[in-house]
C-alpha cells in the first residue's frame, strides 16, 4: 500500500472517530459525506450541513474538494452547486493538515470570516458589504429553510419521495413489512 493510501485511510478513520458523522458514498475512500454544524455565536449557529468531500489521488499532497449538499447563503459558496471557494485551503494546504482540520478549522473560519471580495455568490457578497444586518438575517433564513438537523439525512432527490408519504403511511408500511417475516 502506498503512503498516500495509508494516510487517506488513517485520516478518514480519525475523522470517523471524532464527533463528525461520516457516510461513505461508495466502497472506496475517495468520496464521502460529513455532517457539519455551523459555528456557535455566528449567524450559522444551529444550522447543519451535509458536506461532500472528494479526496484526490494525490491526497494529502493535494487538498480535498469540498462542497455543501444543502443550500447555504455565503459569499464564498456557489448557491446552486454548493462549491466552496476555498482559496484558503488550496493556498495554505500542507500534508501536515488532515481531514479533521478541514472541519474544525477551515470551514468554521470560512463561515465566521467570509471574503466578499472574492465571491462565488455575488448577491451574498454585495448584501454583506452593503447591509450586514440584512445579510445575517438572510443567512439565518437559509439555515431555517435548508439546514435543519432533521433535514440533512435526506439527499435532495430522496426528499420528494419521503415527503409524499405521510407519517401514518410510513408507519403502516413498517407494520406490513414486519408482518411478512417468516416465523
Amino acid at each position: 500500500m502506498s503512503s498516500p493510501s495509508k494516510r487517506r485511510e488513517m485520516d478518514l478513520m480519525k475523522l470517523m472517530m471524532s464527533d463528525y458523522k461520516v457516510d461513505m458514498i461508495n466502497d472506496g475512500m475517495h468520496e464521502f459525506y460529513v455532517d457539519f454544524h455551523g459555528p456557535s455565536e455566528s449567524p450559522y449557529q444551529g444550522g447543519v450541513w451535509r458536506i461532500r468531500v472528494e479526496l484526490p489521488d494525490a491526497y494529502p499532497y493535494k487538498s480535498p474538494s469540498i462542497g455543501f449538499v444543502n443550500k447555504i447563503y455565503h459569499p464564498n459558496v456557489d448557491e446552486m452547486s454548493g462549491s466552496v471557494c476555498l482559496d484558503v485551503i488550496n493556498q495554505t494546504w500542507s500534508p501536515m493538515f488532515d481531514l479533521v482540520n478541514v472541519f474544525e478549522v477551515f470551514l468554521p473560519q470560512l463561515l465566521l470570516y467570509p471574503n466578499p471580495s472574492d465571491p462565488l455568490n455575488g448577491e451574498a457578497a454585495a448584501m454583506m458589504m452593503r447591509d450586514r444586518a440584512a445579510y445575517e438575517q438572510r443567512v439565518k433564513e437559509f439555515c431555517q429553510k435548508y439546514a435543519k438537523p432533521e433535514d440533512i439525512g435526506a439527499v435532495p432527490e430522496d426528499k420528494s419521495s419521503d415527503e409524499e408519504l405521510s407519517e401514518d403511511e410510513s408507519d403502516s408500511c413498517d407494520d406490513q413489512v414486519a408482518g411478512q417475516a417468516d416465523p
